[in-house]
């Protein structure tokens, strides 16, 4: 890769967020070097009015996060092959400096092993990060960058020959660790992936709980990621271990419920392909410091 790799960028949005959306694609057409092809995905929406050059495509249902994204990858050739790196963005962010595409591109030369780069998220009006925004169980001090083992998906970079070895975000999951599965398939192909505290995604404050469907789909799809990728004698510890965390944090009882619900729902509905991981990369996601049991 050089200065002249080629950058693109996909957005899924509902139609909902015009102004984020316009400051979003302003801040990605401001950025240093070579202009970021961008295309924006209406997931089961009409697109607002976008600035001239960047490509739409309109969905007739939401397929989801995942279904959105993957939709968008297509959009640069199949596994998104018409570029060499892709930028997923969340249409509420804001890129907060000119220079993310080029650090992406730097980042990439520098690193042949490195597949998928996760950008700091920041609260635009208090610059706070939230610990659930640093991808990584010792995540006190989000200005550290260290390698990672996943990603935030919706302020990301990822080398598209990843994607044409292993494969998009499972577009069954429609919402909810379809990030985690991309990720583990990437490191057991061999890439590596990296948390970036100097690339920034301005992005509101939020609970993912905003979401009515949140419960259900985080607890049903965590069964389907451990059935889709771990050794058979980890499933039920990660899962063990994800059942006890969840009742320490004590939610409602209507979450608990939904949680329940979407927990058995994980065990009675296909999950998609099995492929467990190597051991070898249970132990590399060990070294990085996050064994697959949490």
């Amino acid at each position: 890769m050089s200065a002249a790799t080629k950058v693109g960028a996909v957005v899924i949005t509902m139609g909902n967020r015009p102004e984020e959306l316009r400051a979003l694609l302003d801040s990605i057409a401001k950025q240093d070097g070579d202009r970021v092809e961008v295309v924006v995905v209406g997931n089961g929406a009409p697109v607002p009015d976008v600035p001239e050059g960047v490509r739409t495509i309109e969905l007739p249902e939401n397929l989801g996060i995942p279904g959105g994204r993957n939709v968008g990858i297509e959009a640069f050739g199949p596994g998104g092959r018409d570029v060499d790196i892709l930028l997923f963005l969340d249409d509420d962010g804001l890129l907060a400096h000119t220079d993310t595409a080029a650090l992406c591109r730097r980042a990439f030369d520098a690193d042949p092993e490195l597949g998928i780069i996760s950008f700091r998220i920041a609260d635009p009006d208090t610059g706070v990060t939230q610990r659930r925004h640093v991808p990584r169980l010792r995540a006190s001090d989000p200005m550290r960058s260290s390698r990672v083992t996943t990603f935030l998906g919706g302020a990301n970079a990822v080398r598209t020959k990843v994607l044409g070895q292993v494969g998009g975000l499972p577009g069954e999951f429609f919402y909810a660790h379809e990030e985690t599965d991309l990720a583990w398939r990437a490191l057991d192909a061999g890439w590596m992936i990296d948390y970036r505290s100097d690339m920034v995604l301005y992005h509101p404050t939020t609970a993912p709980s905003r979401h009515a469907v949140y419960h259900r789909m985080v607890a049903r799809n965590r069964v389907w990621l451990a059935r889709r990728n771990l050794p058979a004698p980890l499933v039920p510890v990660y899962l063990g271990v994800w059942l006890l965390l969840t009742l320490v944090r004590r939610p409602s009882g209507p979450a608990l419920k939904a949680w329940f619900g979407g927990f058995r729902e994980g065990w009675s509905t296909p999950c998609g392909p099995r492929r467990p991981m190597k051991w070898r990369t249970v132990w590399r996601l060990t070294r990085l410091g996050r064994p697959p049991v949490i």
